[in-house]
């Protein structure tokens, strides 16, 4: 069974238009409404993908109650837990030159919350796949990841996708893979990385610290896996960028989706990135059909 893990979720509040001015009435074009979190859409796209899987974390209120709303509606199971303050609202802006957003206040998680939470991990098996992404609430101790990963069986797949404190505590626990992107890369470092060499450098020390692969992705200039069979690097194909938002967790997801079938690491690796490209180039998470039109595009080439 695949496990995603939540714990900052977030209903997310889209809003487009042509143009946002500051302290002036501005008239939405569009807006819509979706439960959001890395890990959620993670769960999204594996659905999207025939591939089921459990997404864990924690809800609220009436926030709350609209994202179980939608993950039944999705047909997804889900076994959050419940908190006495709303879940968090997030907006999502999108004019004709820019891309911001406004995250919204987390709830407090008291440590009766964080303990039911680790009761359900104890259900995870030792052939399982475990997503840890997103941010950690204020209220929760930095180090919840590395403590999660801490309880699971051996043989268990972590695929971690955070960054900052979390992403640090729980490295050295051992984890399957983990995606930073070259900023996150970078800031983990505290050094610019530009040059390709400069970035396998830094991925090779990520594994040495804890991960055993490491997939960076670098925008329109591709992305980098380092895994134990050598250095790859894969191609951004070409497309119309409509929105960002959820294309690395649709990455994770294809990866994740790979490897359920069956797939080497390496194989696995151009389902992520068809994945993460697909959801760029949609409105919304992408589809099976839509990923699967960009696989042909993928190219994978060993550079080291």
């Amino acid at each position: 069974m695949i496990y995603t893990v939540t714990l900052n979720p977030a209903i997310d509040y889209y809003v487009v238009m042509k143009e946002f001015v500051e302290g002036n009435l501005n008239t939405a074009e569009e807006g819509y409404t979706l439960a959001g979190g890395k890990g959620i859409n993670v769960s999204k796209v594996l659905k999207n993908f025939g591939k089921e899987s459990v997404a864990l974390g924690f809800v609220g209120g009436f926030t709350g109650s609209f994202i179980k709303d939608d993950m039944k509606a999705c047909n997804i199971a889900e076994r959050f837990i419940e908190l006495e303050e709303n879940t968090r609202i997030n907006m999502k802006l999108k004019t004709e030159k820019t891309e911001s957003e406004i995250a919204g206040k987390s709830p407090k998680i008291s440590k009766e919350n964080i303990e039911k939470l680790l009761d359900e991990i104890k259900n995870i098996k030792k052939d399982d796949i475990l997503i840890l992404s997103g941010s950690v609430p204020n209220t929760i101790d930095k180090g919840i990841y590395g403590e999660i990963i801490e309880k699971l069986p051996e043989g268990t797949k972590v695929i971690l996708d955070t960054r900052g404190e979390p992403f640090t505590k729980a490295l050295d626990k051992g984890v399957f893979i983990t995606k930073p992107n070259i900023d996150e890369l970078s800031e983990f470092f505290h050094k610019k990385l530009e040059t390709t060499e400069e970035i396998v450098e830094a991925g090779k020390k990520l594994r040495a610290m804890g991960s055993k692969n490491v997939i960076i992705s670098m925008g329109k200039e591709g992305s980098i896996l380092i895994s134990e069979k050598g250095v790859y690097k894969g191609n951004a194909p070409k497309g119309k960028l409509i929105s960002s938002v959820g294309a690395g967790d649709s990455m994770v997801a294809g990866i994740t989706y790979g490897l359920i079938e069956g797939k080497e690491l390496e194989e696995a690796y151009k389902f992520g990135i068809a994945s993460g490209s697909a959801t760029a180039f949609s409105e919304g998470l992408t589809t099976f059909e839509t990923m699967e039109n960009l696989l042909k595009e993928i190219i994978i080439e060993k550079i080291g």
